[in-house]
C-alpha cells in the first residue's frame, strides 16, 4: 500500500509552470473561440455582405479556423466596431420612439376627457375650456 503511493506520486508530477502553461493555453483556446463566434455573428449580421461573400468568410474560418480569424480582423476588424456601434444606435433610436409613443396620451377622448374634469373642479373656466377642447381637437 506504501509502495504504490509512493509510485502514485512520482507519476503524477506536475510542476506549477506546468500548471501555468496548460492554464494559459485553455485561457487562449476560449478567447478564440468567442472571438469566432463573434466574428461569424458580424458576418451574418453585416447587410452589405452578399449571400457567397457570407457563405464564404464563413467556411474560410471554419476550414482553417486561425488563419481565416486572423485574415478577417485584418481585413474588416475596423468595421466591426463601427457595424456594432451604428446597430447599437439604432436599437436605442427604436427604443427611445417607443417610449416616447407609450408615454403620449393616445386618443384625443382621454385628452378630453381630462379637460372636462379639469372643469368641473373648477380649475379651467368654460372659454379656456373650448379654447383647450379647439386645439386637441385640431391636433
Amino acid at each position: 500500500m506504501q509502495n504504490s503511493l509512493i509510485n502514485l506520486a512520482e507519476d503524477y508530477d506536475f510542476p506549477l509552470l506546468n500548471l501555468f502553461w496548460t492554464m494559459m493555453l485553455c485561457f487562449l483556446w476560449v478567447f478564440w473561440f468567442v472571438l469566432l463566434m463573434r466574428i461569424i455573428g458580424d458576418v451574418f449580421r453585416d447587410d452589405d455582405l452578399s449571400g457567397w461573400a457570407k457563405a464564404g468568410w464563413t467556411i474560410f474560418v471554419i476550414l482553417l479556423p486561425y488563419l481565416g480569424v486572423f485574415i478577417y480582423l485584418i481585413i474588416r476588424g475596423r468595421g466591426m466596431g463601427e457595424r456594432q456601434l451604428m446597430r447599437n444606435q439604432r436599437h436605442e433610436e427604436a427604443f427611445r420612439a417607443y417610449a416616447r409613443e407609450s408615454a403620449a396620451i393616445t386618443s384625443q377622448a382621454e385628452e378630453l376627457s381630462r379637460l372636462a374634469e379639469l372643469m368641473d373642479r373648477g380649475a379651467l373656466t368654460a372659454p379656456e375650456y373650448e379654447r383647450a377642447k379647439g386645439k386637441v381637437l385640431d391636433s
